[in-house]
């Protein structure tokens, strides 16, 4: 693989600096699973876990909606 011209460094560092890094624990073995589901689902881990993570909010946000509203919602 080439080496990166200087433009390209900062253009990479300037992307890189819209993000964050979270640390989360867990053991070898549930990463590996979750590498494997996430390549199978054709994503990143990165990817897969985003999704993970707004896919259950959007979830629990649309629970904690009282069922009254959510039919007057739909309608």
């Amino acid at each position: 693989m080439p080496e990166m011209t200087e433009a390209q460094k900062r253009a990479h560092q300037k992307y890189m600096g819209k993000f964050v890094e979270v640390k989360v624990r867990m053991t070898p073995e549930k990463r590996a699973v979750i590498q494997a589901h996430a390549a199978g689902q054709g994503e990143s881990t990165t990817a897969f876990i985003n999704r993970a993570i707004d896919e259950t909010m959007e979830r629990d946000n649309a629970a904690s909606v009282p069922a009254e509203s959510r039919t007057e919602q739909g309608s």
